[in-house]
């Protein structure tokens, strides 16, 4: 036995071990950071917030102890207050009392961390203006935030809250509030005080009715109530003045509210369990521009629904619809009408297939099958061409129809007998066109809405002069490129672009700032400048599948306008297939996270 007794417990690797420390702040970033006022430390690894940053406007910096004389660049005693600190994607757990040593904060974010709870001091930053909490383990929100009166944008998805707290109307300048992605059953009553708000995000929780003090929110413009348990929607929802985009998916309604709200443009109610569809509740949406009831169990349409005059998107996959009424044929904006799903009868499959247009110009001549008077006049005149005019087509309709001709030019008598017509629409697709035809800027003052798809053209100069177009169909040509004319098409709101032969995105339509909807697939497109993107504040949906886009930049993230982005079928590495799958939002999520520091 050892004559050496072994009084402590020795650890034999302890020699071989790393210390785990703290990643510390550069020196430099603290010393810009007091220039500036603002601090990016995201993405850092910190597992704890240095007293270096609580403190960087209290103490006296480092390299300061050891100077005698500063230059002009180097009087830290002028320095800025910090008014923006970035704390994402680290590995937070927990934020300190100390963070009241910063009141001048502006904007304090937090997201993608594992925070579990909040200091009481957050309370005293009654500077803050944005305050971002999401994909944390958060279980609560204390009270003393909601005495931040300054604060415009809180956002709270992805956490564990269960509930919020009663104080939460207090913050009367809030109007951005996000909570979705939670484990909330109830919503407290003083939400209707927030009377400043103007996109409430609630999806993804457990609520199963709205309170009613929702229809005081008179300034909300967006409201997503998807994937809850919602059973019925109250009708004084309709008082919400301002309501312009209403999300109501993957609930458990089995009627359509009544809401004759004076501005819903869009309301996205697919994945429920409504039956029917009653002319009162059509008829109330006056301005509906976009209508999604696919998924439900409706079996058959009103003839009202032709009151719905703006109606451009009506999706009714998935539902048990076997007739549609002729009527349907005349609503004069509809640009798209999905029926995939249904158990539809006297209508060939075919048909359906073709498109929207030839659906509608259908339903069309059947209204046309009606038994006309014998002294009626012809609508249909025969040119020298064996071309057909439909003149109820260009008199009733204002439609210029000359589509699967398969001819390389359109006859003059065409134009000659829509002369005196205000022609809106214009379809020119499925012929051998090599240019536009000249004679179509005689409709410049009128026509809304073009189909040149499934042609040959490789130029487009004259179209810059259709001031009036807002949809253009181009699909299927060979273009590579769009005249800088184009940008004054201030009207435009929709372009498709598919299956040509552009190797970048055409630089013209970053300047036309009405855009809604870019269709650019199947091209050859390497790049997109995401700045530029983001000019166009009502873009909405952009599609880029299989292109040549290698990489895709982090910025493009921040089109937080987009609700439909596709990327499928290019050539990059990131974001994996796994994250475009899961849709938009969560790339568009990732893509923010990746933005450099």
């Amino acid at each position: 036995m050892s004559r050496f007794k072994r009084t402590d417990k020795v650890d034999s690797l302890a020699g071989f071990r790393k210390e785990t420390t703290q990643p510390t702040i550069p020196q430099g970033l603290l010393k810009g950071a007091r220039k500036s006022g603002q601090l990016n430390l995201s993405g850092r690894g910190l597992t704890e917030v240095p007293q270096s940053v609580y403190r960087l406007n209290t103490d006296t910096p480092e390299e300061a102890k050891n100077n005698v004389s500063f230059g002009a660049e180097d009087r830290w005693w002028e320095q800025t207050d910090l008014t923006k600190l970035l704390l994402s994607s680290n590995q937070l757990t927990y934020l300190s009392d100390d963070i009241k040593l910063l009141p001048a904060l502006t904007t304090l974010d937090l997201h993608d961390n594992k925070l579990n709870s909040l200091p009481a001091s957050l309370g005293e930053l009654q500077e803050l203006q944005q305050l971002r909490l999401s994909h944390n383990q958060l279980r609560s929100l204390p009270v003393e935030v909601c005495t931040l009166r300054n604060l415009w944008s809180l956002t709270l998805q992805q956490n564990m809250l269960e509930n919020l707290p009663e104080e939460l109307g207090q913050m009367g300048n809030l109007t951005e509030l996000d909570v979705s992605n939670n484990q909330l059953s109830v919503l407290p009553s003083s939400l209707g005080h927030l009377t400043c708000l103007q996109k409430l995000h609630l999806q993804h929780n457990k609520l199963s009715c709205l309170p009613e003090s929702l229809v005081q929110l008179t300034g909300v413009k967006v409201l997503d109530c998807s994937n809850n348990q919602i059973t019925n929607i109250p009708s004084s929802l309709s008082k919400m003045k301002a309501l312009e985009q209403l999300y109501l998916r993957h609930n458990k309604i089995h009627c359509l509210p009544q809401l004759p709200a004076p501005s819903l443009k869009e309301f996205y109610i697919g994945n429920n369990q409504i039956e029917q569809l009653e002319s009162e509740q059509l008829s109330s949406l006056s301005v509906i521009s976009v209508l999604e009831l696919r998924d439900n169990k409706i079996k058959s349409l009103p003839d009202q629904i032709t009151a719905l005059h703006s109606l451009s998107r009506l999706d009714l996959t998935n539902n048990d619809i076997s007739t549609l009424p002729a009527s349907l044929g005349l609503l004069p904006n509809l640009k798209a009408l999905l029926l995939e799903g249904n158990p539809l009868r006297g209508i060939r499959r075919d048909l359906l297939t073709k498109g929207t247009n030839e659906l509608l110009k259908y339903l069309r001549g059947r209204i046309k099958e009606e038994p006309e008077s014998g002294d009626s006049e012809p609508c249909a005149m025969t040119l020298p061409s064996h071309a057909r005019v439909n003149m109820h087509n260009i008199k009733t309709l204002k439609v210029l129809d000359y589509s699967q001709k398969q001819a390389v030019s359109v006859p003059d008598e065409l134009f000659d007998a829509a002369a005196e017509s205000n022609v809106t629409t214009v379809n020119f697709s499925k012929n051998q066109l090599t240019s536009i035809p000249s004679r179509l800027l005689e409709f410049k003052s009128s026509v809304s809405e073009i189909n040149l798809g499934f042609n040959r053209l490789t130029s487009c100069s004259d179209i810059g002069s259709l001031l009036q177009l807002e949809f253009i169909d181009l699909r299927n040509n060979q273009l590579s490129d769009l005249p800088s004319e184009m940008k004054n098409l201030s009207k435009l709101r929709c372009i498709t672009l598919n299956y040509n032969r552009f190797k970048s995105f055409p630089q013209v339509l970053y300047e036309i700032v009405s855009l809604e909807t870019v269709l650019l697939g199947n091209n050859q497109v390497g790049a997109v400048d995401p700045a530029l993107l983001q000019k166009l504040v009502h873009l909405s949906t952009l599609d880029l599948s299989n292109n040549d886009l290698l990489n895709i930049p982090p910025e493009l993230g921040l089109c937080t306008g987009l609700r439909c982005l596709s990327l499928e079928g290019n050539p990059f590495r990131t974001p994996r297939a796994a994250i475009v799958a899961k849709g938009t939002d969560a790339v568009l999520e990732y893509l923010r996270g990746r933005i450099p520091t």
